[in-house]
Order: structure tokens, then C-alpha cells, then sequence
């Protein structure tokens, strides 16, 4: 009876052991469930902000040359060949080419891929026709991809659909790391014994995990080598497969699994390595190239091909052969495919952005927009404004030029530093830009470095005084000395010469970027004038109240002169500066476009007169150098600015459809030796000459004329009067008085100011230049008596 008991006890304790078992069993399992579908179905990457640079759009009469086209296709990795039947590839005929495109979703809009016939003449498109239809008219390459934003954990990857993974890495794949993929239930019995002796007696590690087990360890799991672990993974992959099917898993582990390492960012998936190793997007490569691909899987350090290339051809001959074996691959197919070289490319594409400070000003944009966890793990694709032949073209001529004048002194200019940048002034998009001679350490002084300016800030004094209709751009300037007490001090300030001018037109003034004269005007309009204009456009740094600031001595960063000089360039208007068109999530929908946004900071008829004077820099003042380089019908228009003792040199100038700013110096702030014309203009020279220009071509107001005026007196003068001085002015600001010379062509019975047509001398095709005199002297005499005019006619 007791041991009846004593059995049935014994069975109970089993009993309750067994079920206990089980329901731990039971929630073991069901937690591994909730682990695997959670992460299944959820977010399963961390996906980089991917950064763009701007499309190349081709459509008839584009601005494009071949060798501009051509230049693109090489940096978008496209390549030359006698076919186009596969995408990436092109064939060129004399003036006409043949592109097979990849297509590219933009988000808004999916460019398919396609094949271009394209024809060039005169440095444009002249014949474009497709093979996809467009109703457009337009067709767009790819826009390159210039970097990304990084989660965390440094993973990066292009993920990829199943459908568009080249057929033989798949055979590759299957034969290589599990040839009874699509029959299992996601373990090997095999496998996992071996794995597990292996782990039990210490020996070397043994393969035979499943590509649903791999994909469990890369997914899920830590690498340790314990049976707890394998356990986990077995019974996860039993999951996995329970819920999903074969090409659901087939497509995670694609974009999943490690394939190697680039400095701190680890090339995750198929999508990536392609890029990585190749330079090429994944349905490009050749079967050879996909099979050293699948080989990597057993060691990416092992079969890295630029420490170990042969035992990475080794490698990729072992998959062919298994490629080979399991009928993949016919006997002529592998001897063509392991007779090919390994053919991965000089150094990886991937890793330190191309063009770091651009990507640092992007990144600073969108700052102000999305969190950090949005641009780090949502797959944001983000569409910039970089020209990237520009950029490219740019880099080449900044180093080239600073490199000319290291050597020219080489001691004092060892370590010289400097920026670029480069927008369009007709809608404010960052074009290009650069922040270092050197390598990108973080600090982009294309933002960051706060110098002072020197002379750039002149023409807003010019612009006060044209803006009170009480000056002209010929109108008598005293160059002389004086002086200004500001908090209990003396301030004198002197021209760079040394020298003084005496008595000079306004427009000369500013050419030759005369101290004294700028500083005279200045105190006319007053400390808080000029402040409150520097506000206006654009500038954020603190400005200091004293009266050193006329000639600049005030730090700015070069994206705050540009500010400043985007408002000359646009005729007026202030147009933010941005390096974002718009930004896509990972599904394709548009989260921002960031459209055209404008404020009107000076008047046109203002903006106008002073572009004249800023145009006359460059023709007979202090930017001439660029004047003789370019083509006078550019109509250039710029100013210099040099700092005390030469610590700074800088120049900001624009076209019709660029503006530059370029500035030089040393990080510690020491003496350069160059001033603005000698320094930084030969750099912005260089930089717009590898930028194909249009005319400076602002409207002329209606109530801006053209007349002749007497340079020593400002009054109103005559064609062939000696001292004249063909400006625009408003007419408010019209003088009512004449010299002899000139009083005969304005008398009544001749005609009245008001029938003066409006004649800006550089739009017409007669004209012989900007402006027209009567002699090239600048004599400060009288050209004979004066006369004083009323009720806008003239008598005697």
C-alpha cells in the first residue's frame, strides 16, 4: 500500500515536472515567437538617410555638352561599351550617343529604365528620343549618390527586392551555403550536430547552419559559441519558417548578412557589397563577380580583395564550381567566368562622403527639420541641389590654385585655408561647396570660421546713398582724412595706399575700394542704418555699434556673405540659401519639398544703379583681373575685400546664374600677405571659369535712366563733354543743374529729362562697354560753368 503511494507521489512529481516542462517550454517558445514576428514584421533595418546630388535632365536645347554628358555618366559609374543592351552601359558615335539608363524613383515621379539616343551640337542637346514614352518631354539619369546618415551602430545597406537579384547569385547562394534551401524546415539535423560537438569538444567552428539559421544569427542574435545559443537559433528558424515563406526569408537574408567592413560602417547585403567592392549596382555585375559576392559569407576579412586577392579569386572559383556541379553553370560557363579576373575596383566608393562639406551643410539643414532618429533609421532618401560636375570641377581648380600660391611663399603660406561656395542667385540653391584645402576634420569653415571682411561690406554704404535719391554713381566723393570719436576714442581710418584722392565720383569710390571716401559716406547714414541692412540680408553674427564696421571689421562666416550678396545678384530679392530640394521616406512619398521662398530687400531701381557700380569693380577697379579673363558681354559684377594687415582675402562676385564667394586665410589668424584681389580672386577667377556662365541680365525699372553726367560736379552732362560719365539713376535723383557743355543738348526746345529713353549701355549691342566716357582721365576740374535747370527742362 505505502509503495503504491509512494508510486503514484513519484508519478505526480513527474507528472507536475512534465507539464512544468512544457509550459516553460511553451513560453520559451512563444517569447522566441513574439521576438521573431516582432522583428519580422516590423522595422527590420535601420535604414541611412541616403543624400543625392541633383539630377542631370536632358531634353532638346539643354545646356549640355557631350563632354559634360559623358563626365556624368563616369561619375555615376555608367560604363563604355560597343553594346547598350545592359543598363549602365553607353556607345558613343561621333556626336551622338547611345545610354541605357537605370531608372530611378524620385518618389514624386519614376524614371524608367531606358535606353537614350542623344545628339550634341554647339554644346547642347540638339536631338533626344527614348525608348519609354514622355510626356515631359524630359529625361533624367540617376542622380549620384553623394553619402549618407548613419545609425548608431554603423550598419549601412541598399536593400534590394527579391525580384530584382540577379538569378545566378541566387544559384550561387543555394549551391554554396545551402543546397536544400527550399526543401527544409529551416534547420539542418546534420548541421546542428556537428556544430554542436564541435562547440562541446573545443574544435574548430563547423558550417552547416541553414541560410534560415544564418539569417537568425545575423538577425536576432549574439555571436557567442555556447549550445544555448545554437539552441535559440534552431528553434527560431523553425519559427521563421513556420511563419513566412521561402522567398520572404530569402529576401531578409540578402539584405541582411555581413559582407564586410568599411572603416567604422559595416557593408551589410547583396544591395551594398555590389556597390562596395564593384562600383556598380547589383544586376550589373557578371556572374563572377556575383559569385565572389556569395563567397564572402565565409569570411569577408578572409577574402577581402585588396589584402588577400588571391585567396579571394580562390574563393569565388570554389562557388563556380559549385555552380558548377549543381548544374548552374555549363563547363563553358565556368572556364569563361573563373578565367575572368577578380576585377573589383581601385578602393571602395563607399565610406567617407565624396563631398563632406556639402553633405555637413545638408545635414545641418535638416536638423532644423527632422530628429536625429528619423535621418539615422528611416530610409529618408534625401534629394540636394549639388551639381556634382561642378562641384568636382571646383574641388580641381581650389586646390590647384591655393596649391600656386603655397608655393609662391611657401613659408609664410604652408597651412593656407579657405572656402567656396557657389549658388544660384536667381533661386538661392547651394551649386557647390567647400570648406578646407585639406581633408574634411568637421570644422567647415565654409560656416563655422567667422573672419572678418574687410571691404565687402562697402557696397551697402553705396547702396544707402543711392537709395536717398541724393546720390548718383557720379556724384563728388571727398577722399580725404577724418576722423570719428566713438566711446571716448579716435578713430582714423586710412586707404590701403596710404594716399588720398581728393575729390572723386562715387562709382570710383567704390572701384578702387577707397577707405576714406566709403567712411565719409558712411557717417551720413549713420551706424544704425548700416546695421539694420546687414540684418535685413541675411547676416545672424553679432555686429558690433562702432564705426570700424564700414570697412568691415566685423566677423562673418562665408555663407553669411553670400547671404549678403544674394540679395545684389537677384536684383533685390532675398532668397534663403538651401541645399534641399525635397526630402522622400522609404515608401516613396514626398515628407518636404522645399520650394521657392523669396523676400524683396531693395528696391529694383536701387538694386539695379548699384549692380552698375559693382559691375564697374570688375571693368576698371579692383576686380579687373577677371574682367581681362572674361567675356565683357558676362557683365560680371563683384567686390574684394581685404583685413588688416592682410590676415583675410576674400572676393564674392556673380554672373547671371552664379554667385561665388571665396575666402582665404590662415586658421590661426595669422598675416597671408594677400588681399582680396590677390588671393582670393585668382581662386574665384578659376572657379567660374569651370562653370559655364550666363549674362548678368537685370531688368532695367521704368524709372531708371541713362544719362551723361559730369564726373567732378555730378550735374548733368553731354555726350562728348569732357569729364562725362554715361550711369543709371533714378529719376528722382536727376540733378536740375548742367555744365555748359552740356546744357545745349538739355535745353527746352531740344527735349526734357522725361523723353530721355531708358539705354542700359551693356545690353546694347552698339555699346562698346558698361560705361562711357568722354575721355579715360579723372580729372577733378570743372568742365566749364554751370547752369542751374528747373521744372525737368533746361534753360540758360
Amino acid at each position: 500500500m505505502k509503495s503504491e503511494r509512494g508510486l503514484g507521489f513519484i508519478a505526480l512529481i513527474f507528472s507536475v515536472l512534465v507539464i512544468s516542462a512544457f509550459v516553460a517550454f511553451s513560453i520559451y517558445l512563444i517569447r522566441l515567437d513574439n521576438i521573431v514576428r516582432e522583428k519580422f514584421e516590423g522595422q527590420r533595418w535601420d535604414i541611412p538617410a541616403k543624400v543625392f546630388a541633383r539630377p542631370m535632365d536632358l531634353y532638346i536645347n539643354a545646356p549640355v555638352s557631350q563632354t559634360d554628358f559623358q563626365e556624368e555618366l563616369k561619375l555615376l559609374g555608367y560604363n563604355a561599351s560597343d553594346s547598350y543592351t545592359k543598363s549602365g552601359s553607353y556607345v558613343t558615335s561621333g556626336s551622338t550617343m547611345y545610354v541605357h539608363t537605370r531608372g530611378f524613383d524620385f518618389g514624386d515621379r519614376v524614371e524608367p529604365e531606358q535606353i537614350l539616343k542623344v545628339n550634341f551640337g554647339a554644346d547642347q542637346i540638339t536631338e533626344l528620343s527614348a525608348t519609354k514614352p514622355s510626356t515631359s518631354g524630359i529625361a533624367r539619369l540617376e542622380p549620384m549618390l553623394i553619402g549618407g546618415i548613419y545609425p548608431q551602430h554603423n550598419e549601412d545597406r541598399v536593400l534590394i527586392k527579391l525580384n530584382k537579384v540577379p538569378k545566378p547569385l541566387i544559384e550561387a547562394l543555394i549551391a554554396t551555403e545551402d543546397r536544400n534551401f527550399y526543401h527544409h524546415h529551416g534547420v539542418s539535423p546534420r548541421g546542428i550536430a556537428r556544430a554542436i560537438v564541435s562547440n562541446v569538444t573545443g574544435g574548430k567552428r563547423q558550417g552547416g547552419s541553414t541560410l534560415t539559421q544564418q539569417l537568425v544569427k545575423n538577425f536576432y542574435l549574439s555571436p557567442e559559441r555556447t549550445i544555448k545559443r545554437k539552441a535559440n537559433e534552431a528553434f527560431m528558424a523553425l519559427l521563421i519558417e513556420l511563419h513566412y515563406g521561402k522567398d520572404e526569408i530569402l529576401e531578409a537574408y540578402l539584405n541582411e548578412v555581413n559582407l564586410g567592413q568599411n572603416g567604422n560602417y559595416s557593408i551589410n547585403g547583396y544591395g551594398l557589397a555590389s556597390q562596395f567592392y564593384f562600383g556598380l549596382p547589383l544586376p550589373e555585375l557578371n556572374i563572377a563577380q556575383q559569385a565572389y559576392l556569395v563567397g564572402l559569407v565565409q569570411g569577408p576579412t578572409l577574402y577581402n580583395p585588396w589584402r588577400n586577392p588571391e585567396g579571394a579569386k580562390k574563393r569565388r572559383d570554389v562557388v563556380l564550381h559549385n555552380m558548377l556541379v549543381m548544374g548552374f553553370l555549363s563547363q563553358a560557363q565556368y572556364e569563361t567566368e573563373t578565367a575572368r579576373p577578380l576585377n573589383v575596383i581601385t578602393k571602395p566608393t563607399l565610406g567617407p562622403a565624396r563631398f563632406p562639406d556639402f553633405l555637413d551643410i545638408v545635414r545641418r539643414q535638416l536638423r532644423t527639420e527632422y530628429q536625429e532618429e528619423d535621418m539615422t533609421n528611416q530610409g529618408l532618401r534625401i534629394f540636394t541641389t549639388l551639381d556634382p560636375l561642378a562641384q568636382t570641377r571646383i574641388q580641381s581648380s581650389f586646390k590647384s590654385t591655393v596649391d600656386g600660391l603655397t608655393k609662391a611663399n611657401p613659408k609664410r603660406l604652408k597651412d593656407l585655408q579657405g572656402a567656396v561656395l557657389v549658388t544660384n542667385p536667381e533661386n538661392g540653391e547651394l551649386v557647390a561647396a567647400l570648406g578646407s584645402t585639406q581633408d574634411f576634420t568637421g570644422f567647415n569653415r565654409a560656416i563655422d570660421a567667422k573672419r572678418q571682411v574687410g571691404s565687402l561690406l562697402k557696397p551697402i554704404i553705396y547702396l544707402s546713398a543711392i537709395e536717398s535719391n541724393r546720390y548718383t554713381l557720379a556724384s563728388p566723393i571727398p577722399d580725404s582724412e577724418v576722423s570719428i570719436q566713438s566711446d571716448g576714442k579716435t578713430w582714423t581710418p586710412k586707404n590701403y595706399s596710404g594716399r588720398e584722392h581728393g575729390v572723386v565720383p562715387m562709382s570710383q569710390a567704390l572701384a578702387q575700394s577707397y577707405n576714406l571716401a566709403t567712411v565719409r559716406l558712411a557717417q551720413e547714414f549713420g551706424l544704425s542704418t548700416f546695421i539694420n541692412q546687414l540684418k535685413k540680408f541675411g547676416v545672424t553674427s553679432d555686429i558690433p555699434s562702432y564705426p570700424s564696421i564700414y570697412l568691415g571689421a566685423v566677423n562673418m562666416s562665408p555663407m553669411e556673405v553670400m547671404s549678403i550678396y544674394g540679395n545684389f545678384a537677384s536684383g533685390g530679392v532675398k532668397h534663403p540659401t538651401t541645399a534641399i530640394r525635397s526630402v522622400v521616406d522609404s515608401n516613396g512619398r514626398s515628407l518636404d519639398r522645399y520650394s521657392l521662398s523669396l523676400q524683396s530687400t531693395i528696391n529694383p531701381s536701387s538694386a539695379y544703379i548699384l549692380n552698375n557700380g559693382l559691375q564697374q569693380v570688375m571693368t576698371s577697379g579692383t576686380g579687373q583681373a577677371a574682367y581681362n579673363t572674361f567675356p565683357r558681354s558676362l557683365g560680371l559684377a563683384g567686390k574684394s575685400g581685404t583685413t588688416n594687415d592682410t590676415r583675410d582675402s576674400w572676393f564674392a562676385g556673380y554672373s547671371g546664374n552664379y554667385l561665388t564667394v571665396v575666402w582665404l586665410g590662415l586658421d590661426d589668424n595669422k598675416v597671408t600677405g594677400l588681399t582680396g584681389s590677390s588671393g582670393a580672386l585668382p581662386v574665384w577667377i578659376n572657379v567660374m571659369k569651370n562653370l559655364r556662365q550666363k549674362p548678368v541680365a537685370l531688368t532695367q525699372p521704368n524709372d531708371v535712366l541713362w544719362q551723361w553726367i559730369d564726373r567732378s560736379t555730378g550735374h548733368l552732362s553731354a555726350q562728348g563733354c569732357e569729364g562725362a560719365m554715361y550711369i543709371p539713376l533714378t529719376r528722382h535723383a536727376m540733378p536740375n543743374q548742367a555744365t555748359a557743355c552740356g546744357i545745349t543738348e538739355h535745353a527746352p526746345q531740344k527735349h526734357t529729362v522725361d523723353s530721355e529713353e531708358p539705354k542700359d549701355p551693356f545690353n546694347d549691342n552698339s555699346s562698346s562697354g558698361y560705361i562711357q566716357e568722354s575721355d579715360s582721365s579723372y580729372d577733378n576740374s570743372s568742365s566749364g560753368e554751370t547752369r542751374i535747370l528747373s521744372s525737368g527742362s533746361y534753360s540758360e
